[in-house]
């Protein structure tokens, strides 16, 4: 193989610079410039009186579209043919291809690629430094023949495709296992009774005395059911006046904030010995009465939810608490100890299945990039 030269993209693109006047009576589709170079979509459509800025520029498709700001962070894309015709404001760049020469899915291909970002990045010096049409222009973009382009393009084009077929896959059959994970709940609860959180999962208060010469590690729990995460440890010094308590292996953790969209989790044994701030709650399943990993999927569940943001009044966001004796009365189903059993070892098993999957997808997302580095890397140096 050849090396493949480099060219300015200022030989192979131009930057089109015109703007429409927007009509209060047409309604317009907008473009959202993804970052990490993941393309444009749609953002949404709108009447143009509900348009403050009356001057927008309109894309066609296969342009290269550059977002003023966002281009450090992958923020740029081609004009796929559904969005021919959407608006943009001042703050893009759209630029023609000359596909005699550089053909549009190359550019998009390469423009995937740490080596094109990195001729972005190195334009400013800031976060907040913005790109501009002439940085644009001075970007080097390797430069093999059509024929090669045309290949290239082929063969990503074809490795994406299967990518996406496992994507779908994967995804098919995670909504699967969650389909009869909530089939056989729904059997295991069947005629159980209600009772309230305070009998079945009491509340338990760990209080940290606090040190000011020592190091708190503090326990985070992810929303809609994503589990917990290490927070930095909280030096002594600067824990003032808020109060910390000591986190458990098996608790079940409320954030008091989010629990209303899913903000349960089980303390894993990594988690031992982390601390939580007063907003976050601890309980403690009665051993012949509820094991921990039922009453977190009770919690996942669209009843459980729903309750938790009954017991969580207010507005959105951070307005909207989980009160404590809120939390104690709340009423889950309690089936026999050994039918919890039952469906925690269904819960295992889905696990496992997830964990599986979850590698093979990291596989799969790993593949586009490690044949963009072989094959623009390999052109670019080869002999």
């Amino acid at each position: 193989m050849m090396a493949w030269p480099f060219v300015e993209l200022g030989k192979l693109i131009s930057h089109r610079k015109e703007f429409i006047e927007i009509s209060p009576d047409v309604t317009y589709a907008r473009c959202r410039v993804q970052t990490s170079a993941r393309g444009i979509v749609l953002r949404d459509r709108v009447a143009g009186s509900e348009i403050k800025t009356k001057k927008q520029q309109v894309c066609r498709t296969g342009e290269f579209l550059v977002a003023e700001i966002d281009a450090k962070m992958g923020g740029y894309g081609i004009v796929p043919p559904d969005l021919d015709g959407a608006i943009v404001s001042s703050h893009y760049f759209l630029f023609e291809v000359d596909e005699r020469r550089l053909m549009r899915s190359f550019l998009e291909w390469y423009s995937r690629t740490p080596a094109f970002l990195e001729q972005i990045a190195a334009r400013g010096s800031t976060n907040y430094a913005s790109v501009r049409p002439a940085n644009v222009l001075g970007y080097q973009v390797p430069l093999p023949s059509l024929d090669e382009q045309r290949r290239v393009v082929e063969k990503l084009d074809r490795v994406a495709a299967l990518v996406d077929e496992r994507r779908n896959a994967i995804e098919a059959a995670e909504r699967e296992t969650q389909a009869l994970l909530l089939k056989a709940f729904q059997r295991a609860i069947d005629g159980a009774p209600l009772r309230p959180m305070a009998e079945v999962a009491p509340l338990v208060r760990r209080p940290v005395e606090i040190d000011s010469d020592a190091a708190y590690p503090e326990l985070g729990v992810r929303s809609f059911g994503r589990g917990t995460f290490h927070k930095p440890e909280l030096p002594g010094v600067e824990v003032g006046n808020k109060k910390l308590f000591r986190i458990c292996s098996g608790d079940l953790v409320f954030n008091i904030v989010f629990a209303w969209e899913g903000a349960v989790a089980v303390a894993q044994p990594e988690d031992d010995g982390r601390v939580g701030s007063h907003r976050f709650l601890t309980c403690v399943p009665a051993p012949d009465t509820a094991t921990v990993e039922f009453l977190r999927f009770y919690f996942s569940t669209s009843e459980g939810l729903q309750k938790l943001g009954e017991a969580s009044p207010g507005g959105a966001g951070r307005n909207r608490t989980l009160g404590l004796k809120k939390l104690e009365s709340l009423r889950v189903p309690v089936p026999p100890i050994g039918r919890q059993h039952w469906f925690d070892r269904l819960q295992a098993k889905a696990h496992e299945a997830r964990t599986i999957r979850a590698n093979t997808a990291q596989d799969v997302e790993a593949l586009i990039p490690a044949m963009l580095h072989e094959i623009f890397d390999g052109g670019a140096k080869a002999a």
